[in-house]
């Protein structure tokens, strides 16, 4: 075969998260971020959507442990249409950290490719990049 096949590009998502971050970050992903529920297919696995993607949270028990310093990847990112957008999802997000357990790490800014993003700490210690890339079509 000489050609590559197609993709839809990075759409699923699956992390570990500490027994004692579980409900809060199930409460940030689709409280704060508005993630709906995929499917729940018992106690310790939920999978939730935006409508084009799925992110499933996974109950960590030993020997999976993660700790808050340090998750299990280096961190995910949401897509946005604009720049524009991920500036009014950090204006979304900064008033609802406390109420839902998150940390803003950083104000929206421009990188050097022209992407424009903030990142944020979730309630289980994954690190999670609000994200505009010039180059992603809507």
């Amino acid at each position: 075969m000489n050609s590559r096949p197609p993709t839809l590009g990075l759409r699923h998502l699956a992390l570990w998260v500490r027994a004692d971050a579980f409900e809060a970050t199930l409460r940030f992903y689709t409280e704060g971020l508005g993630l709906g529920v995929d499917w729940h297919p018992d106690p310790d696995n939920i999978y939730l959507s935006s409508g084009g993607d799925n992110v499933a949270l996974h109950r960590a028990v030993a020997p999976r442990e993660v700790s808050h310093e340090r998750s299990v990847l280096d961190h995910l990112g949401f897509v946005m249409a604009s720049a524009d957008d991920v500036r009014a999802w950090h204006a979304f997000l900064e008033p609802k950290a406390s109420e839902l357990g998150f940390e803003l790490l950083n104000a929206p800014k421009v990188h050097r490719d022209g992407a424009t993003s903030f990142y944020l700490r979730d309630p289980a210690g994954h690190q999670v990049q609000m994200l505009h890339v010039p180059s992603i079509r809507a």
